[in-house]
This record gives structure tokens, C-alpha cells and sequence, in this order.
């Protein structure tokens, strides 16, 4: 039997079945991933998390012996279901599952092997040898933590089963989005290359340091990239202001500022001393944000999609402001840019995220990217 877990759990307590073990309601697939999105979501308001185990049988044989095996299955796991417990079909005649709600997760990681050890033994006091061996066992925990060290996107998509038919029920569409983004980026890349030497030569000429900025976000799925800007700031600025007020903002206790004179006071800092004078100008009219055209055409970002976080805005999120990083890929503009910009909250803003995600067609994209230079100057008055 071979038995898995996801990195960095932390299972404090499942608590014990009480009351005679009786044999589980089993669901269909499509039901069973419908309440994985569902628990999730509860989750999210509840904030207690939960624990999705999967039980694959290799090798299945026929049929009716493998009926009976799922049968003998459920019945040896019957003492540790709970009520309150789902148990399903993750993939139907492949893998059972069973979500262990409410769950209180805590570091400890030793209740994860006693509970894989009580699982494993009432498993192999129920089946053959050969049968028992033919089982893997895995675990997740949700919410799963997101650990940057780690090469591989963070964000664990078995959690995810609802994202997955939607990418794939999207397959074609998505083609389009991504051909739409390389020859959009490319197109501009050509037709922007003066602006690029331009600005470029404005940047050198009046302050010390790079050219391009390169700052680590947050992408889609939780993997990490780095994202390119025209440098804005004086070489060597601290990210502190920055870090504080954004913190604030997701908080939703950020005061406005004043951006312009007697102007809409906006979510944002102003009167920034790191900002170089090229710097402001180029912040003003979003020329900063062209060099992004490159992490477009490279597939890490698109030409319309929410905004990639910081890191350390991450650390401030509510569980249901990860969503926005889960539903699509990040972007140079969005629904956001252009139905209000820095005017709206933050949650407001994740809301927005979250309705072009779920909304998502080319045609969106066409009728965004065509409003977001009429945003773009409204905003630099």
C-alpha cells in the first residue's frame, strides 16, 4: 500500500465516529466534487478546515469483484466516518474519497501517521495481501499551504475538481485566449519598441539604476514569476510604505488619498518620495506596465486577468481572496482597471476578479482591452 501526503500538513484532531458504524451514503462523482467545492467555500466562511482522503485501487478486475472490493473498502473505513463526513466517488470506479469536515489544524503532525495508521490496519484486517498492496492512500488538507521554497505550483488541484472541469469544459476557448495573448503581445512589443528606447534613455538619464524593475509575485495556482516594470523608483527604495498600506487596504481599514488636487481621493500612496520624476510620469500613464507585454508572451501572465500580488499581500488574504489567484491566469489590465481602478476597495475589487473569472470569454477580453486606454487616461487627470 503505498500512502501519501501533501507537503506541510498540519492535522491536529480528527476526532473519533461515535455510535455504531453503519455503511456511508456514497456519491457519484459529479456529486462528490460538487460538495468538494462546496466545502470549500463553507470553509472559507467558517474558517475551520477539512481533509479530503483518497483511496485509488490499482489494477481493478472485474467488474463485480471490484463492487465487492469497494464495498469491503467502505466497510473497514465505516468506524472513522462521521455524520457529518462525505464519501464519494473522486473518479468513479477509480478512487473513493472521503472529506473529514471541520477539521481543527493545528502543527502536529503525528495524529496524520496514527490516522494513517489506523486507516492502513483496518484496511489490511479487511483485504488480501494482494489487494491491500494494490491500495494508495493520500491525503490533503484544505486550506493548503502555499510554501514559495517549493519548485512546484503550491496550490493543490485535487482540491480544486470544479476548477479543473471548468479549465477543461474552456479547453478551446483557452487556445483562443492564448493566441489572442502572443499576438497581442507581440504586436505591441513591435509597435512599442520606440516608446521602450524612449522611456528607457528618460529612466537613465536622470537616475541611477536599472532600467526594468523586477519585482516576485504571486501568479495563478500560487506559483511564483517575476514580473517586469519600468524601474519608477530611486535604486535601492524599500518596499515598507508599500508593504504597510497594502496591508491595510486588505484589511479594509486604508485611508483614500488625495491623488490630484480636489480629485477623487483613490486607494493608493501618493506624494511617494521614492518615486523618481520620470517615474511619476510614467506611473501616471501606466507606460510603467509595458515591459509585463514580455511575461504575456512568455505565458505567465495575460493580456486581461486580475492583478498579481505581492507576497506579503498574500500573507494578509482572507481564504476566499485566494480565489481570485485560482480562477484565471494574472494580467496587465482586468474588470477591475476599468470599472474603477484604485477608487474601490479591496474587496470589491477580488469580487470583480472573481465575476470576470467565472463570466470569462474572448469577447470580454476584446471589450476590456478596449476600454482600458479610456480608464487609463481618466486616471492620469
Amino acid at each position: 500500500m503505498n500512502v501519501h501526503f501533501d507537503r506541510a500538513l498540519h492535522l491536529n484532531a480528527l476526532g473519533e465516529a461515535v455510535g455504531p458504524a453503519a455503511e456511508p451514503i456514497v456519491r457519484n462523482e459529479q456529486d462528490f466534487r460538487r460538495m468538494i467545492s462546496l466545502e470549500r467555500k463553507r470553509s472559507e466562511r467558517s474558517r475551520k478546515s477539512f481533509l479530503l482522503m483518497l483511496l485509488r485501487m490499482d489494477q481493478a478486475s472485474a467488474q463485480p469483484q471490484y463492487n465487492l472490493l469497494s464495498k469491503t473498502v467502505l466497510s473497514a473505513l465505516s468506524r472513522y466516518i462521521r455524520e457529518t463526513d462525505v464519501v464519494g466517488w473522486y473518479k468513479d470506479h477509480s478512487t473513493v474519497g472521503i472529506m473529514f469536515t471541520e477539521i481543527d489544524v493545528e502543527n502536529c503532525s503525528e495524529t496524520v501517521a496514527a490516522l494513517t495508521a489506523r486507516v492502513s490496519e483496518a484496511l489490511r484486517s479487511h483485504l488480501t495481501s494482494e489487494q491491500f498492496e494494490e491500495m494508495t492512500l493520500c491525503c490533503h488538507v484544505y486550506p493548503d499551504h502555499w510554501d514559495e521554497t517549493d519548485a512546484q505550483p503550491p496550490s493543490n488541484a485535487t482540491l480544486y475538481p470544479d476548477l479543473t472541469a471548468r479549465h477543461e469544459a474552456r479547453k478551446s476557448m483557452r487556445i483562443m485566449k492564448r493566441t489572442i495573448d502572443i499576438v497581442g503581445s507581440v504586436t505591441a512589443l513591435v509597435f512599442l519598441s520606440p516608446v521602450f528606447l524612449m522611456v528607457a534613455i528618460a529612466i537613465k538619464s536622470t537616475s541611477k539604476g536599472p532600467v526594468f524593475f523586477r519585482q516576485k509575485r504571486v501568479g495563478q495556482f500560487g506559483a511564483s514569476f517575476f514580473m517586469l516594470k519600468f524601474r519608477s523608483m530611486y535604486a535601492g527604495s524599500t518596499s515598507n510604505p508599500h508593504k504597510e498600506y497594502v496591508q491595510q487596504l486588505i484589511a479594509g481599514v486604508a485611508a483614500k488619498n488625495a491623488a490630484n488636487g480636489d480629485g477623487p481621493k483613490v486607494y493608493k500612496l501618493t506624494k511617494d518620495s521614492r518615486i523618481t520624476r520620470v517615474g511619476a510620469v510614467l506611473r501616471k500613464t501606466s507606460l510603467d506596465e509595458l515591459p509585463q507585454l514580455i511575461n504575456v508572451l512568455k505565458g505567465e501572465m495575460s493580456l486581461v486577468g486580475p492583478r498579481p500580488p505581492i507576497d506579503y499581500e498574500i500573507e494578509t488574504y482572507e481564504l476566499w481572496h485566494r480565489r481570485r489567484l485560482m480562477e484565471t491566469k494574472p494580467g496587465i489590465t482586468g474588470l477591475w482597471q476599468v470599472a474603477g481602478r484604485n477608487l474601490i476597495p479591496f474587496d470589491e475589487m477580488v469580487r470583480l476578479d472573481l465575476r470576470y473569472a467565472q463570466s470569462w470569454s474572448p469577447w470580454l477580453d476584446l471589450k476590456i482591452l478596449l476600454r482600458t486606454p479610456k480608464a487609463v487616461i481618466e486616471g492620469a487627470h
